[in-house]
C-alpha cells in the first residue's frame, strides 16, 4: 500500500462543468461555460470536464468548442460505455490538444439488477469493450465503475484490473449516492491498492457526492489511502446535494500539509473570484459560512476572538483571507474615488473588465458613492458581476419607473420601456398584489413575454441598511430557462431590473431562434429551386 506520508501531488479534476451544471436550475449557456473554463484555467486544475457530448446537441457544442479552444488543462468529456457516446465524445474532444474520453458503467448489484439487468460477466465485458474503443481515439482514458462505493469489493477488484488491462489510465472509485463513510472509502482505496495486480499503471481517483454531508471528508480518506485524483466541483454544486467542494478539499490538503504531505497546482488566491464567477452565473448563490470562501468564512464577531485576532492572528485563523482571494482588508473606496483606483480594486478582487465596462462600473460607483458614502469590496463585486453577467444585447431599454405603495393599499406602478428607437411604451398597473407583481405585469404588458417565475432572491451586497440590493431571478419561458440580474439601491427597482433583464434574453433567444429558422427555409429554397442535373452538397456528400 501506498504511505500516507510518500510526497506527492494530487491531481484535481473539475467536474463543474458537467456534473456541477447538472444541479437544478445550474445550466449555462455556451459562453458562459467558455468563462468558467477559461477561470478553471487560471485556477490551475488539471482536467476540466467539460460535459456530456451525447446529452443533447448543446452538451457537444459546450464540450467542442472548450476542447478547440481552452488550453492549459485536459479537457474530458463523459461517455456511456457504448459505441454511440464513445464516438460522440471523441468527435467533440478530437481538436484538443490533452483529449481525455471518461467511460461509466454502473457496477453494484442494485444497478445491475434494477437498472442494467446485466451479469457481473457481461458488466466486465461491456466495461472492457468501451475502454478499448476509446482507447482507439486517444491514450488518456478514465473509467469509473458507477456507484462504486456500494458495490461488492472483490467484484470491483475484478472490474478494475480488467479496465487497466484493457487501457484505461485512470480508475476513478464514485460514491455516486453519497452513500459511503471515511472509514469505507479508505478501506476501498486500500483494497485496491493492495489486491489489484496492475493498479501501478493508473492513477486512482475518487469521486464523492455530499447526501450525507460526507464528500470532502471522503475524499480526503482516499487521498490518505493513496488514492492521486480528487473529482470535485466549484462551491460543491452539483446532483442532489452536490459534490466534493474543490475550494475546501484543496485548503484542507494545503492548510493540513503536515498530515497530508501532499499538495495540488491550485492558485488557492484565484478561489474567492471562481468561486463568485461560478455563483453569478448559476444563480446559486454561496451561503454566508461556507467554508473558505463564504462571506463569514474569516469574520470574527465574539469578543474573545476579536481579541485573540488582535493579540495574534493565528489564535483564530488556520487561513490567511488573501490566501484564497479576500482582500486583505476590506478598504472601501468613495465618492472621491478615481477610475484608477477602481480598476485596481477590480483586479484585486480577481475581476477582469474591459474599458467600456470599467466605464459604465464606474458610473454605477459613484452614483452608489454619493448614496452609500462609503462603498466596500462587496458592493463593487455587485455592480461588476451584474455588468458582465448581467448585461444582454438590450431589446428593451428602461426609459422610467415610478412606484407609489401605501399600507393595505395596492400598489400603484407605472413603467416606461423603449425598443430601439420606436416612441416609448408606457404601463400603468393598479391591480397588483404588490410592487413586484406589478413589475412582472408591467414588463410582461409591454413585451409580450411571458414568464414563469421559480426563483427570486433579494440579497444585500454588503452589510448595512444602505447596502445595494442584489436581485437575482430565474424564470421560464419557452421551455427553456432564463435568469435574470439586477442590482440598486432599491430592492423593488432590483427586482424590476431582474426581470426586464430575463425578458431581454428572452426576446434575444427568440430572435435567434427565427434567425435559425429562416436560414433552414433560405436553405431548402436554394436547394428546390437548383437544376435537377446540378447535385446539391448534400446528395454530393
Amino acid at each position: 500500500m501506498m504511505s500516507a506520508n510518500h510526497k506527492r501531488q494530487i491531481r484535481i479534476f473539475d467536474t463543474t462543468l458537467r456534473d456541477g451544471e447538472q444541479s437544478p436550475g445550474c445550466s449555462m449557456n455556451l459562453r458562459e461555460k467558455l468563462e468558467v473554463a477559461q477561470a478553471l484555467v487560471e485556477l490551475g486544475v488539471d482536467i476540466i470536464e467539460a460535459g456530456f457530448p451525447i446529452a443533447s446537441p448543446g452538451d457537444f457544442e459546450a464540450v467542442r468548442e472548450i476542447a478547440s479552444s481552452i488550453r492549459g488543462a485536459t479537457i474530458c468529456g463523459l461517455a456511456r460505455s457504448n459505441p454511440q457516446d464513445i464516438d460522440r465524445a471523441w468527435e467533440a474532444l478530437k481538436f484538443s490538444k490533452s483529449p481525455r474520453i471518461h467511460v461509466f458503467l454502473a457496477t453494484s448489484a442494485i444497478h445491475r439488477q434494477f437498472k442494467l439487468k446485466m451479469t457481473p460477466e457481461e458488466i466486465i465485458e461491456r466495461a472492457v469493450d468501451g475502454v478499448i474503443r476509446a482507447k482507439r481515439f486517444c491514450d488518456d482514458i478514465e473509467f469509473s465503475p458507477e456507484d462504486a462505493a456500494r458495490t461488492e469489493l472483490d467484484f470491483l477488484c475484478k472490474v478494475v484490473e480488467a479496465v487497466i488491462d484493457a487501457g484505461a489510465t485512470t480508475v476513478n472509485i464514485p460514491d455516486t449516492v453519497g452513500y459511503a463513510t471515511p472509514a469505507q472509502m479508505e478501506r476501498v482505496i486500500s483494497t485496491l491498492i493492495n489486491r489489484v495486480p496492475n493498479i501501478d499503471r493508473c492513477v486512482l481517483s475518487v469521486h464523492c457526492h455530499n447526501d450525507l454531508g460526507l464528500a470532502v471528508a471522503n475524499s480526503l480518506a482516499a487521498v490518505e489511502a493513496g488514492a492521486g485524483q480528487i473529482e470535485c466541483t466549484i462551491n460543491g454544486i452539483g446532483e442532489r446535494a452536490g459534490n466534493c467542494a474543490l475550494e475546501e478539499v484543496v485548503m484542507a490538503l494545503r492548510t493540513r500539509h503536515d498530515f497530508y504531505t501532499c499538495d495540488t497546482k491550485i492558485n488557492s488566491q484565484r478561489l474567492v473570484p471562481t468561486s463568485r464567477l461560478v455563483s453569478s452565473i448559476t444563480g446559486m448563490q454561496v451561503q454566508r459560512n461556507k467554508a473558505v470562501v463564504g462571506r463569514n468564512a474569516f469574520a470574527h464577531e465574539a469578543g474573545i476572538h476579536q481579541d485573540g485576532m488582535l493579540k495574534e492572528r493565528t489564535t483564530y485563523e488556520i487561513m490567511r483571507p488573501e490566501d484564497v482571494g479576500f482582500a486583505k482588508t476590506d478598504l472601501v473606496l468613495g465618492k472621491h474615488s478615481g477610475r484608477a483606483a477602481l480598476a485596481d480594486r477590480a483586479k484585486q478582487l480577481g475581476y477582469s473588465i474591459t474599458g467600456e465596462q470599467l466605464q459604465t462600473v464606474f458610473e454605477k460607483f459613484k452614483k452608489l458613492a454619493d448614496l452609500k458614502k462609503e462603498v466596500s469590496d462587496d458592493d463593487i463585486a455587485a455592480l461588476i458581476e451584474h455588468q458582465i453577467h448581467g448585461v444582454v444585447d438590450e431589446e428593451w431599454k428602461l426609459v422610467d419607473c415610478q412606484l407609489h405603495a401605501l399600507y393595505k393599499q395596492r400598489p400603484k406602478f407605472m413603467l416606461s420601456l423603449r425598443r430601439g428607437s420606436e416612441e416609448p411604451v408606457v404601463c400603468h398597473v393598479d391591480s397588483a398584489y404588490g410592487p413586484i407583481d406589478a413589475a412582472f405585469i408591467a414588463v410582461e404588458e409591454i413585451t409580450g413575454i411571458k414568464l414563469n417565475c421559480i426563483s427570486l432572491a433579494i440579497q444585500s451586497a454588503s452589510p448595512g441598511r444602505n447596502s445595494p440590493a442584489n436581485a437575482s431571478l430565474e424564470a421560464e419561458c419557452d421551455g427553456k430557462t432564463f435568469r435574470g440580474r439586477g442590482v440598486s439601491t432599491n430592492a423593488v427597482y432590483a427586482a424590476m431590473l431582474s426581470i426586464l433583464n430575463a425578458m431581454n434574453k428572452v426576446a434575444l433567444s427568440r430572435k435567434l431562434a427565427d434567425n435559425g429558422r429562416h436560414e433552414e427555409q433560405n436553405d431548402l429554397r436554394t436547394e428546390r429551386d437548383q437544376p435537377a442535373n446540378e447535385p446539391t452538397d448534400a446528395a454530393s456528400a
